[in-house]
């Protein structure tokens, strides 16, 4: 049986980095919508690998969660997605991908592909309390009961945030009628930023915050922990900052209250996340992949006016991923991610769960 009460912070937390971080994770959007650096077009080979592989390994339309990295050979592009996930874990944070074959195949064949290719990056992880190893980003209206409260089921504005999993990935099949944009912002910039404008501020956040499991539970485990926005250990940052988990914390009687030098910080972060100088903003376009690493880049997206035709509706794919090669984590991450283990941690983790790869949203 769960334990009737939260998990505090461990004594034994690695100590705050005092003062900016620097590096390549720190950068400002202005300058990153100038260079495009970060967009990585599939070459016709490169699709081709892809559409080779799909055909190998594609035995049966009920048994994608079966492929394997293994199973998924690509010569040319498996180098390539090595070198776009050190990018991700060890550069800026994140890559965006081109040209996806999208033309000519049926919803299943994508999915495999598309499968098969986040194999190259790290292995699935669960998205929710239905199991779900590939999530289905499309507006669901009224059509399904959103216990959990799930942002990417509706058209709704999204604010930054990070995900309960190492690396997310992004797969666009169709584009809104309007809006829909992504937003990312680096929260190391954010980190540094804060340390220039207002120390105080950074130092509240590497001290313990409250977070709210909202009823997804792990076996063992409290209605709420502990986890600070800023976790400094082996030389790398590990940012971890999901707004409403912070602020419902607090339903809970025994979850320790939010002190006002944490609330004033989480307004500012929110206000340094939200500032044009610091976020890099993009339209994602049918084949597009976006990938974030999520310990270092918040994410967000603008509310959508979606097709009234059901087949034109925007509708992403998307795969939360543990890489083998991920940064050292704090244990208390383990609070979250259910171990701090790379290769095997993060995503949602509830007694009975059954982990699948659906075809569908619902």
């Amino acid at each position: 049986m769960p334990s009737l009460s939260g998990n505090r912070l461990s004594v034994d937390h690695p100590p705050m980095h005092r003062g900016p971080i620097g590096g390549p994770g720190v950068w400002y959007g202005p300058e990153m919508s100038e260079s495009l650096d970060w967009a990585y077009p599939l070459s016709d080979a490169e699709q081709g690998e892809l559409v080779d592989a799909m055909r190998v390994a594609f035995q049966d339309r009920d048994n994608i969660a079966n492929i394997t990295k293994a199973d998924f050979s690509l010569p040319r592009l498996g180098a390539r997605l090595d070198a776009l996930r050190r990018e991700v874990i060890q550069g800026r944070g994140f890559v965006l991908i081109r040209n996806f074959p999208l033309e000519g195949f049926d919803f299943a064949e994508v999915a495999a592909m598309y499968w098969g290719l986040g194999a190259h990056l790290g292995s699935a992880r669960s998205q929710n309390t239905r199991g779900h190893l590939l999530g289905h980003v499309v507006d669901l209206g009224d059509a399904f009961e959103n216990k959990s409260q799930r942002g990417y089921l509706t058209n709704r504005h999204l604010m930054y945030h990070s995900d309960s999993v190492d690396i997310v990935s992004l797969l666009c099949l169709r584009k809104s009628k309007s809006g829909g944009l992504s937003s990312i912002v680096s929260s190391y910039t954010i980190h540094d930023e804060m340390w220039k404008r207002r120390p105080d501020l950074a130092e509240a956040l590497y001290g313990p915050v409250g977070r709210d499991r909202r009823d997804e539970i792990p076996n063992g485990k409290g209605p709420w922990y502990e986890l600070p926005v800023f976790n400094h250990l082996d030389g790398r940052l590990a940012i971890s900052y999901l707004r409403a988990f912070i602020e419902t914390a607090d339903r809970h009687e025994d979850a320790p209250p939010m002190s006002d030098s944490v609330s004033e910080a989480l307004e500012f972060l929110l206000k340094l996340a939200n500032d044009p100088a610091l976020y890099l903003q993009m339209s994602f376009e049918p084949g597009d992949i976006q990938i974030v690493h999520n310990h270092q880049i918040l994410h967000n997206r603008t509310a959508y006016e979606d097709w009234p035709e059901p087949e034109r509706r925007r509708y992403l794919l998307r795969l939360w991923l543990s890489p083998p090669d991920g940064i050292t984590l704090p244990d208390a991450f383990a609070e979250n991610y259910g171990a701090v283990t790379q290769g095997d941690r993060g995503g949602v983790d509830v007694p009975g769960i059954k982990l699948h790869v659906p075809l569908n949203a619902m």
